[in-house]
């Protein structure tokens, strides 16, 4: 029972399990808008098909709050490299490339109208009070880790 009682925040849980329940509810809440492009976009230079999810972006943008909320000042090219990957140059060696900037861009452009995130004085961006309360309310509704 007491456990009930205890307040839960994003880093008390599961990252996948948070990133999947974050990323439905910036679905049901219908504030982030889907630019035309996401269901025939790459998401790197080094990808050779765009994702199969439909709800992808979602997850992403669930991803990258998740990313903010942890550790403060995280700016594009930090979601370059976090989410860049090897690029598989068929005989020769793979390298590793950074992941699509335009795509991240985006979606920090729509988490600062949602007033989630908002821009660091040191640069990169930081969470909002108003949006450390959201993650940390869906984070009180996901199950504790194992």
């Amino acid at each position: 029972m007491e456990s009930a009682k205890v307040g839960r925040t994003v880093k008390d849980v599961s990252p996948h399990e948070f990133v999947k329940a974050y990323s439905a509810h910036l679905k049901r809440s219908g504030k982030i808008e889907l630019p035309h492009w996401t269901d025939i976009v790459k998401t790197g230079r080094f990808k050779e098909l765009a994702p199969y999810d439909p709800d992808w972006y979602y997850i992403r943008a669930a991803s990258m709050a998740r990313k903010i909320y942890l550790r403060q000042g995280i700016g594009v090219g930090r979601f370059q490299r976090i989410y860049g990957g090897r690029k598989r140059n068929g005989s020769r060696p793979p390298h590793f490339c950074k992941s699509s900037g335009s795509i991240a861009r985006h979606i920090l452009q729509q988490l600062e109208k949602m007033n989630i995130i908002e821009a660091h004085e040191k640069g990169g961006r930081k969470i909002t009070s108003q949006g450390c309360r959201d993650l940390d309310q869906v984070a009180g509704r996901v199950g504790v880790v194992a």
